[in-house]
């Protein structure tokens, strides 16, 4: 009977500790965790939006561009947009907010960004591209909440900005990021996500 109680017990509290981890644990297991800071922008329609209201109750996965790419944009873009026929795919484009983030807001209005956007196909119901802030507020909000460069090469009109598709979670928290330009590991991010659900 003791045994039996003991066992019991200890069952019960292996369940209770458990719980108690739950996303929080599952976040601790990827390789970072950044919090993002705030950023107000403007979307492809020229709507006042804030970062964090598009990451609010979904996964977001980001990346930085511009329009005047002469390099790598048009392939991040062409797999973002691949990445969202992913997303859907795996039935997750409810839980996933993709949001492209322009570094050269100067040159990327919203209506620039709604003709580049469209030229890859981008449904809008989970995928948001942002302009609307100063230079100086982009290159400092990539560098301290993505922890990745953003600058203009001098005498030139083009950009040094990361290419890699980043993994926040619904609190904030960047906690991945992975190759966007060559090969995309799409199926290692959808697991991910997952993970994240």
């Amino acid at each position: 009977m003791k045994v039996t109680l003991g066992l019991t017990i200890m069952m019960m509290l292996m369940a209770v500790l458990g719980g108690c981890g739950g996303k929080e644990d599952v976040e601790a297991s990827f390789p970072m965790s950044v919090e993002i800071g705030e950023l107000e922008a403007v979307n492809q329609d020229d709507a006042k939006v804030r970062l964090s209201e598009l990451n609010q109750d979904k996964i977001m996965i980001a990346d930085f561009i511009f329009t005047n790419c002469e390099t790598v944009c048009l392939p991040m873009t062409a797999n973002m947009a691949k990445l969202q026929s992913e997303i859907k795919k795996a039935g997750l484009d409810d839980d996933v907010q993709l949001v492209s983030i322009s570094i050269d807001p100067e040159m990327d209005t919203p209506e620039t960004l709604t003709e580049y956007s469209k030229r890859h196909s981008a449904d809008y119901n989970n995928w948001t591209f942002l302009t609307g802030y100063s230079r100086e507020e982009i290159e400092t909000f990539a560098n301290v909440s993505f922890k990745t460069p953003a600058a203009k090469v001098e005498g030139s009109d083009q950009f040094v900005h990361a290419t890699s598709f980043f993994l926040v979670s619904e609190s904030g928290t960047l906690l991945n990021k992975y190759e966007g330009v060559s090969d995309p590991p799409f199926d290692d991010i959808i697991k991910d996500i997952n993970k994240l659900k």
